[in-house]
């Protein structure tokens, strides 16, 4: 960008290194300790005017953990680390939630942190924050700059640390001296962490598969008779979608995803069976049930698939192979009798290049196929109030799969994960690990500036909507066509089926009946042209059609059943042999199976 050695204030320098990294996005909220840096992309801008393609577009949402979500639906949506920028105190503690979100869900993005200035740390001054203690319990990787010749180094490995490896979030925390700090730019560089280098580089030495362990894994499949996969996030954030439809296909295995691996396989390819898990179909389910070799990709049998008894998890499986990038996931919660540390994408590949052409028994393909016709999702397809299922299908229905959908977290959650077709990797936009209500919308808005000509449709609940409702004038401010599809049940409606099923029906701070939130109002209030209710079911197929096709950010309400549940469900410390299937999807026992009284939720 310039010569080498040239005088820059701090904000400048971290201006240059976001430019040279491609960042072209910003989120965040001002405040008085990370004024320098916001002066600074003024600056940059300014100097950019002639060549707008070059500017730093900077996108201020209502709080900053807002700007947290957005920062981590840009970088879900486009496998580019997202940025976001908050101020001392209060705007670091309000960013705790959007990193911890990232950090368990694999998210790269960096957060820059105005600080006070170094004389002022530990002084209990105006807005201080223990920044570097309170984040390092939940990032993958915190720095306090205390030297400012090290600051440019310290930015370009935060990225370097955020899109290796297994991707996450890192956090810098500049002191506000240092912004203002005038030292050399040096256009190179980076902090030498040997611990962190070493294990990549064992990582990508040991990545290379050799034939010998490659031998192993497939004497395994070829005395298996009922192999599966079970492919996770790390095959969406490794980008090892087409390896992973090509890895079935050839040895004509059936696939299970996770939540966060939901697009990595085409929902209607024939052998993709669907999300497994807690509310996962009966037919993945119950094929985790059947297997004899479970194969897991980028997958770390978190507790909402292994649940809280590991042992129960795939019990017929005489053999387990994992493959993960992360060596800390390896036989942390189920023990694996082959294993290998790797990228997805580079792993797959290499056991095809290696492997011999020898398919799995096609009558397990077949019986795979026949779990799918017999155990399929299903609802109230004759009720005469709007069920949220059909509603999602409708919606699947008319983009053809082809839309980026995030979620707030609760049964609208698990209604998409479910019946939505997801076409291809990063279309499903989700609080996996943390559950973090709220975040639909912001990740939403984050994901449309990723991709701006993409379809984004941000499916929330009433009560998740609430948390970061700001946004919505967010997105008309900023002319994001981010489309909102609310499912209004007038409650928790996760909360209140746990309390049917598990407290004897006490309703108790679930039902929200009584609350006089207009969400129409507020949407039209915040500046959305399109904003409308749907009560009657013969109304909804030409309001979300007009909803999907409207040039512009755009509101709909939908007033759904408030007594729909999400069904198949496993219980807490149950195994999937003991899955309700609820009353409109088969089970293969003679009698649905019931709960016991447990109500661990989590």
């Amino acid at each position: 960008m310039t010569h080498t050695d040239e005088s820059l204030s701090g904000a400048d320098i971290i201006l240059r290194v976001l430019a040279e990294q491609g960042v072209d996005t910003l989120f965040g909220y001002s405040g008085g300790a990370i004024l320098p840096t916001y002066d600074a992309v003024f600056r940059f801008n300014e100097m950019h005017a002639d060549r707008p393609e070059r500017q730093i577009r900077f996108v201020v949402p209502s709080n900053e953990q807002s700007a947290g979500f957005m920062a981590a639906g840009y970088a879900r949506a486009s496998g580019k680390v997202g940025v976001f920028m908050v101020t001392s105190g209060p705007g670091a503690t309000n960013a705790v939630t959007p990193i911890a979100d990232c950090n368990g869900d694999s998210v790269p993005v960096v957060l820059i942190c105005g600080q006070v200035p170094r004389a002022a740390i530990g002084t209990d001054a105006f807005q201080e924050a223990p920044v570097f203690n309170i984040m390092s319990a939940c990032a993958k990787q915190v720095f306090l700059v205390t030297d400012p010749d090290k600051l440019e180094q310290t930015l370009r490995t935060a990225f370097d640390i955020a899109r290796t490896g297994r991707p996450g979030p890192v956090v810098v925390d500049v002191p506000k001296d240092i912004q203002n700090w005038r030292g050399p730019y040096r256009g190179h560089g980076t902090l030498q962490f040997r611990g962190y280098s070493d294990r990549l580089r064992l990582v990508a030495m040991g990545a290379r598969l050799e034939e010998t362990r490659s031998a192993e894994f497939f004497d395994l499949l070829a005395h298996s008779k009922r192999p599966l996969l079970y492919a996770g996030g790390g095959v969406v954030a490794s980008g090892a979608a087409a390896e992973l439809r090509q890895f079935a296909e050839r040895y004509r295995i059936p696939v299970v995803t996770t939540l966060m691996g939901l697009g990595a396989m085409p929902a209607k390819h024939e052998l993709a069976l669907g999300m497994l898990g807690m509310h996962g179909t009966a037919c993945a389910n119950y094929a985790v049930e059947d297997c004899d070799f479970l194969i897991a990709v980028g997958a770390r049998f978190d507790d909402r698939v292994a649940g809280g008894r590991p042992e129960t998890f795939a019990p017929n499986a005489c053999h387990v192979a994992h493959i993960d990038i992360d060596e800390a996931e390896i036989n942390k919660v189920k023990r694996a009798s082959w294993t290998h540390i790797g990228d997805a994408k580079d792993t797959l590949r290499a056991l095809m290049a290696h492997g011999p052409v020898t398919r799995a028994s096609s009558r397990w393909t077949a019986d795979a196929m026949e779990l799918k016709r017999r155990h399929g999702m299903n609802y109230d397809r004759k009720s005469a109030l709007i069920q949220p299922q059909w509603v999602i299908e409708k919606l699947s229905e008319i983009t053809g799969g082809k839309a980026i959908i995030s979620t707030g977290v609760g049964q609208h959650q698990m209604w998409a994960a479910q019946f939505f077709d997801f076409v291809e990797p990063r279309s499903f936009l989700t609080s996996g690990s943390m559950g973090t209500m709220g975040f639909g919308l912001p990740a939403a808005i984050g994901a449309q500036f990723a991709r701006p000509d993409a379809l984004v449709i941000d499916i929330d609940g009433d009560g998740s909507i609430r948390m970061n409702m700001g946004e919505l004038e967010t997105a008309s401010t900023y002319g994001v066509p981010v489309k909102v599809l609310l499912l209004n049940n007038c409650g928790d409606g996760m909360i209140r089926q746990w309390q049917r099923l598990f407290y004897d029906g006490r309703m108790f701070v679930s039902d929200k009946a009584l609350h006089r939130k207009d969400f129409v109002q507020a949407a039209l209030a915040d500046g959305f042209a399109f904003a409308r209710r749907v009560r009657d079911m013969g109304d909804l197929d030409e309001h979300l059609k007009a909803f999907v096709a409207f040039d512009g950010p755009a509101f709909l309400e939908v007033m759904i059943d408030q007594d729909a549940d999400v069904f198949p469900m496993v219980g807490p410390g149950q195994s999937y042999s003991s899955m309700i299937t609820g009353p409109f999807i088969p089970s293969r026992s003679k009698r649905d199976a019931s709960f016991s009284t447990g109500t661990d939720m989590f």
